[in-house]
């Protein structure tokens, strides 16, 4: 048995640090801060180039069209960007939903 289990029906989703980012928090770890996040950007939503400077971060794009770098990604599509790597910008070309975990606190630089 898992020691821990979520249902995202019982979550709630919250603003994002960017406005047309929501996001809902599955899981975080109180030990290193690091948080797993279902991350919703409404279409035409825009995300300037930025890093994380406690965290690395993986993305999986579970649905939803996003441009990265002038190419369009879709489902199934995965990023990992290292702690204080700066990355971006990220533009939201449809609706997108994403699984992310970052495996620190979630601050944005």
């Amino acid at each position: 048995m898992f020691q821990y289990v979520t249902l995202a029906k019982d979550k709630t989703w919250q603003p994002g640090p960017y406005p047309g980012v929501q996001l809902l928090i599955l899981h975080k770890n109180e030990t290193t801060g690091g948080v797993t996040v279902l991350r919703k950007f409404a279409a035409g939503t825009t995300v300037v180039a930025h890093s994380h400077p406690q965290a690395n971060e993986s993305v999986y794009i579970l649905s939803g069209e996003w441009e990265e770098s002038g190419v369009t990604y879709t489902t199934g599509a995965f990023f990992f960007a290292p702690r204080g790597e700066r990355h971006g910008p990220h533009i939201a070309k449809t609706d997108v939903i994403s699984l992310t975990v970052f495996d620190g606190p979630l601050t944005v630089a």
